[in-house]
């Protein structure tokens, strides 16, 4: 095969020179965790009685003082065949597995080496193990260390998530959370991330299937973790400005993306059908258009027309009051983007950023944010990321309450969302759900391309229709007057949800629009409609160019409010298998052309979503402040009854 210039190959040879090493760590080694907690117990040793390493007693000043854990005997290869099902020998699929990690070990210790080569790692090496490694090199030593060790990780667990994707069965199996990632050097990066394996095999592979689906999910949260640790980490520019192959596995290996993504967990959520989201008809519309538009990515491309066209929505913030139907808004969605991926033939991530990801050590949270972000960010699936409650998950700034997770988690966002290295592919998506809005952190807030108002059922018709759907098949109550669902039809009510944001529906911004529209008569020039803007500015001040950026994506949203024709994701041949050219030219056939009524509805809608958050916002503050002064006097009151007269 022809390389290019960036893309180099890394010989069979070069990998299986390391073979041997490779066996030496499944065989066997010892390892005491800095981090994480030993929950199983060590395997079995062929000999017993018979210990693997002498007893070693540190003998530096100072150490007998610091917190130790005994080390321990990790026999990965004997965990492996000891998994239940093997009857005294290795089972094919044991043995595939042993096989494959210690492929990946090999490649990731190869590849290593080329990038020690490149970054002058290798120098250093030579001259610390020589005694001759300056003073003024040591800073240079631990940054490319720490480099490496980052880099061995990534490509085990890339190698070992391809080599294994085929042989992970269909039973999904959830690790939790890794703590054994050590960044020291690489081969003390590698025996903390094999103890990791060892323990999670230990307490999950109860199959042959659990085994590899186990060790295949290993291999996908190491990846993550490492992923959002190298995110800021110096010295890895040898490994990211390249790219290498491993023609024998099929595997390109290009930073820390995922050259492949072998096989998600299950996605664990009850699908809800369109219609059955009762009343929130735009943000309904926008939710089946926005499913619709993720399954125009184009893998090959790397790149969705939606993108290159405008109108896709990469964020979007989806608020109302407890009970509107936030969860049910999410799992319709989910359940499409599901459903048309299953059809498609690609791989399909869903994840939420919950309180659970909030941690009391210092940058952890963030960690997680970012592992978070990556995940879904990932080009080779189609993904949907969800922040519920993000109110009380991300930190306000100036908020004394908020907590150092809290702001690191809002840190995080704002940068993936719309920072300077943020790339939309247009291959996911986010949402953030909120019942009180008011409460997220302005910048953060104005991040969200798009506003959802999730107000639930709102007419006679929605609540008959809710009540029917809630109360199931199982009465014999009749109908009476009323054809049920039909006031549910998406079409016509979407059209009357934006007819009726021609004019504003928030105090404040109506008298902005009385004002303009007396002074400069109907806004139907694009002069006309920028003094509108101005206007809301002057008694909005929170209402910038973020805001203009915000409405104007809208309103490409609207002019490629194009309905993809359903059997377009019934028959994945009709476009969803199309080359990137033309999936473009199908979708530029329905774009409508931007009207004055498209450009005002979405000015209104943006405008009064911030008014009603501001209005809250000051709403809240002066209660709290009401609150305190009626503790204060009440407070008083009390003293002076109990003091008495003076």
């Amino acid at each position: 095969m022809s390389l290019s210039a960036d893309l180099m190959e890394l010989r069979e040879e070069d990998i299986r020179r390391h073979y041997p090493a490779a066996l030496n760590l499944l065989q066997g080694f010892d390892h005491a965790p800095r981090i994480a907690q030993a929950a199983a117990a060590p395997a079995q040793e062929r000999s017993s009685g018979l210990g693997t390493r002498r007893a070693f007693r540190p003998t530096t000043p100072g150490l007998a003082t610091q917190r130790t854990t005994t080390a321990g005997s990790v026999h990965l290869l004997a965990r492996i065949e000891g998994v239940p099902g093997s009857e005294g020998l290795p089972s094919p699929l044991q043995a595939t597995v042993a096989q494959g990690i210690r492929r990946a070990i090999a490649i990731a210790m190869a590849l290593a080496e080329q990038v020690a080569l490149r970054s002058g790692l290798a120098d250093l090496k030579r001259a610390n193990a020589g005694g001759s490694l300056a003073p003024a090199q040591q800073p240079d030593f631990a940054e490319l260390s720490t480099a490496d060790a980052l880099v061995t990780l990534h490509v085990f667990a890339d190698a070992l998530a391809v080599l294994l994707a085929p042989h992970a069965g269909g039973e999904p199996v959830e690790i939790g959370q890794l703590d054994e990632v050590l960044t020291d050097n690489a081969p003390l990066a590698l025996m903390g991330a094999l103890w990791e394996l060892d323990q999670d095999i230990a307490q999950l592979a109860t199959t042959d299937q659990r085994l590899a689906g186990t060790a295949l999910a290993f291999a996908e949260t190491l990846m993550a973790r490492v992923a959002a640790r190298a995110a800021h980490a110096p010295g890895l520019g040898a490994f990211t400005s390249a790219s290498w192959r491993v023609a024998a596995d099929d595997l390109t290996i290009q930073g820390f993306t995922p050259s492949r993504k072998g096989r998600g967990p299950a996605l664990q959520m009850t699908f809800k059908r369109p219609e059955e989201v009762v009343g929130n008809h735009i943000a309904k519309h926008q939710a089946m258009k926005l499913a619709k538009m993720l399954m125009a990515y184009d893998f090959e491309r790397r790149l969705n027309p939606f993108v290159e066209e405008g109108g896709f929505i990469f964020t979007f913030m989806g608020d109302g009051a407890p009970g509107t139907g936030k969860t049910t808004l999410i799992q319709m969605m989910a359940g499409l983007v599901h459903g048309y991926c299953e059809v498609a033939g690609v791989p399909f991530r869903y994840r939420n950023l919950s309180t659970d990801n909030i941690d009391s050590y210092q940058g952890k949270s963030g960690q997680n944010a970012k592992a978070f972000i990556t995940e879904i960010t990932d080009p080779t699936v189609i993904g949907f990321g969800t922040i519920d409650d993000i109110d009380t998950l991300a930190g306000k700034r100036g908020d004394r309450q908020a907590s150092a997770g809290q702001l690191e988690i809002t840190a995080v966002l704002m940068e993936s969302f719309a920072g300077a290295n943020t790339v939309v592919r247009g291959n996911c998506t986010f949402g953030m759900f909120s019942n009180y809005p008011e409460n997220v952190d302005d910048a953060l807030r104005q991040r969200a391309g798009a506003r959802f108002l999730v107000d639930g059922p709102q007419t006679r018709e929605d609540y008959i229709d809710i009540l029917a759907l809630l109360l199931g098949r199982n009465h014999g109550i009749p109908m009476g007057d009323h054809r049920l669902f039909e006031a549910q039809a998406i079409q016509r009510a979407v059209a009357e949800s934006y007819a009726a944001h021609s004019r504003p529906k928030e105090e404040g911004l109506m008298e902005v629009w009385g004002r303009v529209e007396a002074q400069l008569g109907p806004l139907d020039t694009l002069a006309k409609i920028g003094a509108y803007l101005k206007a809301i500015q002057e008694v909005e001040p929170r209402f910038t160019g973020r805001a203009i950026k915000n409405i104007t994506d809208a309103i490409k949203v609207r002019a490629m409010d194009v309905e993809l024709p359903d059997e377009w994701m019934a028959n994945p041949d009709l476009f969803l298998r199309r080359d990137y050219d033309t999936k473009a030219a199908m979708i530029r056939e329905l774009r409508r052309p931007i009207t004055v009524e498209m450009v005002l509805q979405e000015i209104n809608r943006y405008a009064d979503s911030e008014f009603r958050y501001s209005d809250k916002s000051d709403e809240t503050a002066i209660e709290a402040a009401v609150r305190d002064m009626r503790r204060m006097e009440e407070a008083r009151r009390r003293y002076l009854a109990e003091r008495g007269p003076a």
